[in-house]
Order: structure tokens, then C-alpha cells, then sequence
């Protein structure tokens, strides 16, 4: 394996990043946090997909390119059916939470380690501009992730006890975020590889400049171990969504999927976050606060309703969304994420029959208007 030079380098990861497509195909993984820390080793064929061991704690089960929403989710369905079946046969047990017992300032490499989320793969859009270009829907995802991270924050706790952020997962990805600003997304992207750490806490760029030795292989494992938020893995990659308890991990990857490559949803997702770009310490507030941040409560609520919109337009089964309205009024309009209900149960517990106090309400400033309903088919 050839020798690499800086500018191969970045030439090599720029040509990498997307493979433009048509947005339409849905890619769905879901990781599952299992105790105790003994998860099988390597990779399993599912019917459709693959089990794979990220570490002794997460196990991730990774759906296949689907032709469309709905044959994604039914297909991971299927996979999680099956995967459930082999954590039994193993004696182990599936956690509802996010999170294990890493802390948010514990070091970048435990961040796949001993978390759990819900990652959704889409077409990295035409060349080009236009709503589909593929610009367009890498700046998309950079302003809708932190709103996503909110809405579907769900890991509050360490060892049993609130950890001061309703997403810990988000926390500790919170400075891994890619900046978007360069003319071309490859650009940012290149940047960002290059730019962040690996295991041995040097860059890419600092290893070559120190004279030291680069191959596309080294590149390609430094790549498969980055997490951030939004990736460029050929295709989109958004990594937003805390694991939601039973069957919620659909309701993130709906939204996410329809909001991205609906045409008119993402012109609407689009307006309603753009401002996000400027707005200081975003992901930090996205993983403290949540939805408690007006800020982010007031985009979150455009970008539910454009979403629940574009499914219905779309004809997708009332059960989904249904699901989607549900979740929509228990929580964004209220300013609330599920990380809350777990704060709730954790404040009642410790204060006991005199009744406990409101841990992750709504703050002032998220609107006290009447929730919206949703599943008469309004939106």
C-alpha cells in the first residue's frame, strides 16, 4: 500500500465522501445496549441486515439501502426481531437507556463505547444546486441535527443519578460536530478528518507533518471510527437520536428521513432552522436543555409539523403516524423530551410521598399555546 502525501491524502477522502444519488433509498441502525458487558463477538446476518458488536456493551443492528421510508422500518423491525432473539440466546439483557456509565467528560474514543442511538442513512442528494443538491442537504442536516438532538434526547442519567445534560450521548459529541461553511461539503468534510484526533490523540494532517506514515487504509479505519453528528459516508449520515424505549426508535427515523427528502418538508425544515447556524454553544444547550430551550423548542415544533405533513402527504400508515402525533404532543409541544419523563420518575422517587418537584418542565419562553392535535389528519 502506496505512501500518501498530504494533498493525496485529502484528495483521497474528498473523492470519498458522497457518491451523489436521488434521495429516495432509507438506511436505518439502531444500537442496543446490552448487560451485562459480554455482547458477541463480530458480525451476524439478519434477514435483511447485519448484528454487529461495537463494543462488550453496544450491540448495532444495520438495516440495508431500502427503496423508501416504510421498507426500511419494516425491514428493521424484522432485524430487531431477530436480534432480540440472539441477546436471549446469549443470556443477556436489552437496557431501555441511551447511555451506560461513561460521563460527558470522559474522552472522545468511549463515545461508541457505551452509547446507544438511532443513525439514519440517506442519499447524499444530485451535484448541483436546487432542493435536492447535494449542498443543500449537508447544510439541511448540519441545522436540523441539533433540533433532532433535542426532541429525541433520552440518556439524562449516570449510574443511576442525573448527570446535569438530558442527552449524555449528545454531550459527549458535542464538540465533534463538522463545520459546514466551506462552498463544497467535501471540503468540510476533508477538514474535519483531517483535522480530528484519532486513538492516538493526533490528527491525520499533524501524523504527515511530523513525517510520519499515511495509508488509504489508515485513512479508511480513522474515517469508520469518527462519530459526529452528521457524516459523509458516501451517503448522509445523521447520528442524532438517542435509543428510544420499544418501538420509538421509528419515530425519529421517520422524521429524520421525511424532513431530509421531502421536498417541500425540507424547504420548510430548512426556514425554520437556518438561524441555528449562528446561534453560540448549540450543542451544548441541545444536550443540557433539550427542548426547555426555546430556541430549539420553537424549530422543533415547525420541523415536527412540516413532518407529520409531508408522511401524510406521502400516505404512510396511520399507525406511524399516528405514532409521530403522539410524540409530538407529549413532548415538542411541550416543550419536553424523554429524557424528562426518566427526570420525572427520578425526582418523585427521591422526594417520596410529599410529592416530588418538576425536574425538565417547559421553560418560560417555549409557548404556552394549546397543543396542536395531530392524528385527525391536521396539520
Amino acid at each position: 500500500m502506496s505512501i500518501l502525501s498530504e494533498q493525496a491524502a485529502e484528495e483521497f477522502v474528498a473523492a470519498r465522501a458522497f457518491s451523489p444519488g436521488l434521495p429516495g433509498f432509507v438506511g436505518i441502525a439502531v444500537d442496543l445496549l446490552v448487560d451485562p458487558a459480554c455482547a458477541p463477538s463480530g458480525r451476524r446476518p439478519l434477514r435483511h441486515g447485519f448484528l454487529d458488536t461495537r463494543s462488550p456493551r453496544v450491540l448495532a443492528v444495520s438495516g440495508p439501502p431500502s427503496p423508501g421510508l416504510e421498507v426500511a422500518l419494516r425491514r428493521m423491525g424484522d432485524d430487531l426481531a431477530a436480534s432480540e432473539r440472539i441477546v436471549d440466546q446469549h443470556r443477556l439483557t436489552v437496557l431501555p437507556q441511551a447511555t451506560g456509565t461513561v460521563h460527558p467528560e470522559g474522552p472522545a474514543h468511549a463515545i461508541g463505547t457505551a452509547t446507544a442511538g438511532i443513525r439514519v442513512g440517506l442519499e447524499a442528494g444530485l451535484d448541483g444546486g436546487g432542493p435536492l443538491g447535494l449542498r443543500r442537504r449537508w447544510e439541511l442536516a448540519h441545522t436540523l441535527a441539533p433540533v433532532l438532538a433535542a426532541a429525541f434526547a433520552n440518556s439524562p442519567l449516570r449510574h443511576g443519578r442525573p448527570a446535569g445534560w438530558r442527552s449524555v450521548r449528545q454531550a459527549l459529541r458535542r464538540d465533534l460536530t463538522v463545520r459546514p461553511g466551506a462552498a463544497d461539503p467535501r471540503d468540510s468534510w476533508t477538514a474535519y478528518v483531517m483535522d480530528t484526533p484519532g486513538s492516538t490523540g493526533v490528527t491525520p494532517r499533524q501524523t504527515l507533518r511530523d513525517g510520519g506514515r499515511l495509508t488509504a487504509d489508515d485513512l479508511d479505519r480513522h474515517v469508520a471510527a469518527l462519530r459526529p453528528p452528521v457524516a459523509a459516508r458516501g451517503h448522509l449520515e445523521l447520528d442524532v437520536a438517542d435509543r428510544q424505549p420499544g418501538n420509538g426508535w421509528r419515530i425519529p427515523a421517520a422524521v429524520t428521513a421525511v424532513l431530509m427528502d421531502d421536498a417541500r418538508a425540507a424547504e420548510e425544515a430548512a426556514a425554520a432552522t437556518a438561524h441555528l447556524a449562528g446561534e453560540p454553544g448549540l450543542w451544548e444547550r441541545a444536550a443540557r436543555d433539550a427542548l426547555t430551550d426555546p430556541v430549539l423548542a420553537a424549530a422543533a415544533r415547525d420541523c415536527f409539523m412540516a413532518a407529520y405533513a409531508a408522511l401524510a402527504r406521502q400516505g404512510v400508515s396511520r399507525e406511524l403516524r399516528d405514532a409521530v402525533a403522539e410524540f409530538t404532543e407529549r413532548y415538542v409541544h411541550r416543550g419536553r423530551c424523554p429524557a424528562d419523563d426518566i427526570l420525572d420518575g427520578v425526582t418523585a422517587r427521591a422526594a417520596g410521598p410529599s410529592g416530588p418537584a418538576v425536574i425538565g418542565g417547559p421553560s418560560e419562553g417555549v409557548s404556552g399555546r394549546s397543543v396542536v392535535r395531530l392524528k385527525d389528519g391536521r396539520a
